[in-house]
């Protein structure tokens, strides 16, 4: 991961105009938005596209972006604004369908070897409500602070930890029989 010094150089100079520093910001950020991005939206095609989004949207975005502020923060903000619009739009249509009339296929945590209890993890994680999903992944999967994390969603600290809190709760309830053997 980058260290925060070089992400504001790296951001100032894109900010002129300097080419490459956009392409040392997504070399930096382009791996861990896309992780976050699958396992909000559980769409690995669809998460892609996002990514494509989110950075044109940072190209878009740059002279509102604030000096000071958090550059990865930033980005995420705007990768969650596009995964929650993409949701939305989702649930005002019908679930896509491959050609084999199955869903597609979801994101893997690299994590866990087992398939079946990734999958049980995968299935709880879409089971919470986005924001408490956003706040859990954010935290835990991207391993940002919680300061970051109210930065990143645009709410206060401590919203951010009981959104996250609520979201570990709710896990727990739905992965509770996960490590029963019977």
């Amino acid at each position: 991961m980058i260290d925060a010094a070089t992400d504001d150089d790296l951001m100032a100079r894109f900010c002129r105009g300097e080419e490459a520093a956009f392409e040392g910001l997504y070399a930096c950020h382009a791996r861990p938005v896309l992780a976050f991005l699958v396992r909000l939206v559980r769409d690995p095609a669809l998460a892609e596209d996002l990514l494509q989004t989110t950075f044109l949207s940072v190209v878009r975005a740059r002279g509102r972006y604030q000096p000071g502020t958090s550059v990865r923060s930033w980005i995420f903000a705007i990768a969650a604004n596009a995964g929650r619009d993409a949701l939305r739009r989702r649930r005002a249509r019908p679930e896509d369908l491959s050609a084999t009339g199955t869903p597609p296929e979801t994101a893997t945590t690299p994590a866990l070897a087992d398939p079946g209890r990734e999958r049980a993890v995968q299935d709880a994680l879409m089971q919470l409500p986005v924001d408490q999903r956003e706040a859990l992944v954010l935290h835990k999967l991207q391993d940002m602070p919680f300061d970051e994390v109210a930065a990143t969603l645009g709410i206060s600290l401590s919203a951010a930890k009981v959104r996250a809190h609520r979201g570990y709760q709710r896990l727990r309830v739905l992965l509770a029989g996960l490590d029963d053997p019977g």
